[in-house]
């Protein structure tokens, strides 16, 4: 079911305690963070950053967005005052800021894709090819002060934590979700955990996207290009596939709990669309 029309280019759903939503819309003609009421009917731009990418909302309320145009991280309010707050790991500047999660210690995740959004545009068809640096970053939101947990990924895209307080990370051209056992802000080495590309499909570029835990501890991942919100079971198993409106998913968010749904922004159609699953997500840390 399709819930709100006309979003160009959606992605990092976020729901609020009163049921509203935060999403981006990513297209550089808008390059804007939007408030949508619960109903869908309702929406107004709460800022507009450039090409805000990944969202991430903190228990103070303060809204945390991955931006790509200008690479930075930016602090951002509801009243639509925002800055940024940091651009670069010790001294090497961010590439693509891409998408955000808060762990267990409090401190923000973030995934950066590893090529600049412009070159990548230029260069996607080349895509197997590339050197794709993606990383992943551990930020102090107090300090400010961010250190680089992992390297070399090939498009470092979408991350959440567990139900077991492990890192989950997925690179969009490999097709695959990996695992990184997590203790006080520190993790162990890159372990593959799930493919989500349906290789029965001709051969083109399609990967995974933002992603989600079910409360059962199934992972709900975003394909993008495969038109499909992919299930891997807890042990990394694809359990189903579900079915999309538009063909180039970009992140899912579970809906108020009790409402057992999953909401999906979708690019090729640019829409935000809804779908009925068995189970509430995964409280998300904040």
């Amino acid at each position: 079911m399709i819930f709100v029309k006309h979003v160009r280019s959606p992605e990092a759903p976020v729901l609020l305690p009163d049921g509203s939503w935060l999403l981006v819309e990513m297209n550089p003609d808008r390059g804007c963070v939007t408030h949508i009421g619960a109903d869908g009917q309702t929406r107004h731009v709460v800022a507009r950053t450039g090409r805000p990418n990944g969202l991430a909302l903190d228990k103070a309320g303060v809204v945390w967005v991955a931006e790509s145009l200008e690479p930075a991280l930016i602090r951002l309010t509801l009243n639509g005052k925002f800055e940024r707050v940091l651009t670069a790991c010790d001294g090497e500047p961010f590439l693509w800021p891409n998408d955000l999660a808060f762990g267990p210690d409090g401190a923000l995740y973030m995934t950066d894709s590893g090529i600049s959004w412009k070159d990548w545009n230029q260069r996607r068809a080349e895509h197997k090819s590339l050197y794709l640096d993606g990383r992943v970053y551990r930020i102090d939101t107090k300090t400010m002060k961010a250190t680089t947990l992992d390297s070399g990924l090939p498009f470092a895209n979408g991350i959440a934590f567990g139900p077991d307080r492990n890192l989950y990370v997925n690179a969009t051209v490999s097709g695959m979700v990996y695992r990184y056992h997590w203790s006080d802000g520190r993790v162990g080495k890159r372990e593959e955990f799930g493919d989500v590309v349906d290789r029965s499909l001709p051969e083109s570029f399609r990967g995974p996207d933002g992603m989600k835990f079910g409360g059962n501890g199934d992972l709900y991942v975003a394909v993008v290009a495969q038109q499909d919100v992919t299930v891997l079971d807890p042990n990394g198993r694809v359990k189903r596939r579900i079915r999309l409106d538009g063909p180039r998913p970009t992140n899912v968010a579970f809906g108020p709990r009790g409402s057992k749904k999953i909401y999906v922004t979708e690019q090729g159609l640019d829409q935000f669309e809804v779908y009925e699953v068995e189970i509430d997500g995964l409280p998300l840390y904040d």
